[in-house]
């Protein structure tokens, strides 16, 4: 309940006191679990990632291939930014208000890393190790997240993936020769 809270009004806007109220929980009960709003805000964090991964995970089984493995990651993206309520990245936000944060930041760092390698083992799939390819691809699905929630147009994701398969297709090439 926080973690949608904070998503959808961002995290300096939402009090603990609100929380406190919303959750039907007492106050010293809140702080026995969470010593302040920075450790709540990491422990929403952490939740997001596990769902996100494991929303990842899903959209991924069943699917073979490079090109239809990305495909899928990209069609997930799409139907979680045609939602109304799609603000972008929940890590990104979080740190934009919460960054000086070390836990809050670490979590972000944590998650994006994990999304890096996701696309890291759908290329080596292909018989591609390239770090740096994995990144041109993290950094597409990023910046899909990033330009939805500017441009309030979810096309943002067809574009990105679109560069995705672009971006495998050349690095397929560049394996052969």
């Amino acid at each position: 309940m926080a973690g949608a809270l904070f998503y959808r009004e961002g995290v300096r806007a939402v009090g603990v006191d609100r929380i406190i109220a919303e959750a039907g929980v007492a106050k010293a009960t809140l702080y026995r679990h969470f010593p302040s709003k920075e450790h709540l805000v990491a422990a929403c964090l952490s939740e997001r990632h596990e769902r996100v991964l494991e929303a990842l995970k899903a959209a991924l089984e069943g699917v073979s291939g490079p090109r239809a493995r990305l495909g899928a990651i990209f069609d997930q993206l799409r139907a979680k930014a045609d939602a109304p309520e799609f603000r972008g990245c929940a890590f990104a936000l979080a740190v934009a208000e919460h960054g000086e944060s070390e836990r809050v930041s670490a979590i972000a760092r944590t998650h994006k890393t994990a999304v890096r390698e996701i696309f890291a083992r759908i290329l080596s799939e292909a018989g591609i190790s390239s770090p740096r390819t994995a990144g041109h691809l993290a950094l597409l699905y990023e910046g899909a997240l990033a330009s939805v929630a500017v441009h309030r147009d979810p096309s943002f994701v067809e574009t990105s993936r679109d560069c995705a398969l672009d971006v495998l297709e050349w690095s397929l090439q560049q394996k052969q020769t």
